[in-house]
């Protein structure tokens, strides 16, 4: 494959690195080959992740490679009926050309299908290329799945598809069988909130938490809660409810303690003036008292008297 294109082509030499990494370190979670007349278009298989009504489907998909790769990121487009993606229609993710913003020439086409499996259960909240059908159709979908290869394509292509499809079936479980739990609704998938450093070790999962946490706060920034909404919950609202409750006694006791404390202190100046002029007139009938011993004595005292 590499006589027929420019190994000093950058873009050239890094997809022939990945093509030679994904054959000597297969995958039974996904399968992915290029053309051989066209490197850049590669052509896909994904297991649908356990524990989920994807679970045991086969699903199919073209991978389009721009010129400036790994610089820039990759087209993606399903072929395989499945319920969360539309078919032969480029889906929008944050791994995919429609947010060029997200990639980083660190990952590649594997870490790209690691995260694209991640994907499959998450909420599509009206992302574009998204579909939002019932689990019981998307399980249906998923046992249809393994029955035949998509149709797609020239016959070159449709010969690497089979075969893609092959040996996806030959590395497959069986479906599983539907259970009651399964009739049950679920509660959402929870959101993640942070985005890894660019710092951070490359890896398959931390780029596929990194990939997902993006994709996820796209779809979150296109959702916002409206400021007028409550959303607290009901156990915080009733605490505060009953701390205000408390400081409001409190204060109610403090009140009748001061009324009581003013109270006393307007009472306490009443009795201090009352023994006030009680001691100024019993000083005033001594000094009287006084006056007339002195002036009866002086002699002054008879014609007092006999004038009064």
């Amino acid at each position: 494959m590499g006589d027929k294109y420019n190994m000093k082509n950058p873009s050239v030499k890094r997809i022939l690195q990945e093509v030679k990494e994904m054959q000597s370190n297969p995958s039974h979670d996904f399968m992915s080959l290029p053309l051989e007349e066209n490197i850049f278009e590669w052509h896909f298989a994904i297991r649908g992740p356990s524990d989920t009504e994807f679970e045991g489907g086969i699903y199919h998909g073209r991978i389009q490679l721009p010129s400036e790769y790994p610089f820039k990121p990759p087209s993606f487009m399903l072929l395989t009926p499945n319920g969360r993606f539309e078919t032969q229609t480029k889906i929008c993710l944050s791994i995919s050309n429609h947010h060029p913003e997200h990639w980083q020439p660190s990952w590649s086409v594997r870490t790209a299908l690691t995260a694209l499996i991640a994907f499959m259960p998450t909420s599509p909240n009206g992302a574009l290329g998204s579909l939002d059908y019932k689990k019981e159709e998307r399980r249906i979908l998923a046992v249809k799945s393994r029955e035949s290869a998509p149709k797609f394509g020239t016959p070159d292509r449709q010969k690497l598809i089979d075969e893609i499809h092959e040996y996806m079936i030959s590395k497959a479980p069986p479906v599983p069988q539907k259970t009651s739990e399964d009739t049950s609704e679920e509660a959402p998938t929870p959101v993640a909130t942070e985005v890894v450093a660019d710092e951070a070790p490359v890896g398959p999962q931390n780029v596929n938490a990194e990939i997902i946490e993006n994709e996820e706060q796209h779809l979150e920034g296109n959702h916002e809660t409206p400021a007028n909404e409550d959303t607290e919950p009901e156990g915080p609202r009733v605490l505060r409810q009953v701390a205000s409750v408390v400081p409001s006694a409190s204060s109610s006791v403090q009140t009748v303690e001061l009324q009581q404390e003013q109270v006393l202190r307007v009472q306490k100046p009443a009795d201090d003036r009352l023994f006030t002029w009680a001691a100024v007139g019993l000083t005033i009938a001594i000094v009287v008292l006084i006056l007339k011993k002195f002036m009866k004595a002086s002699g002054h005292g008879a014609v007092f008297i006999d004038e009064s």
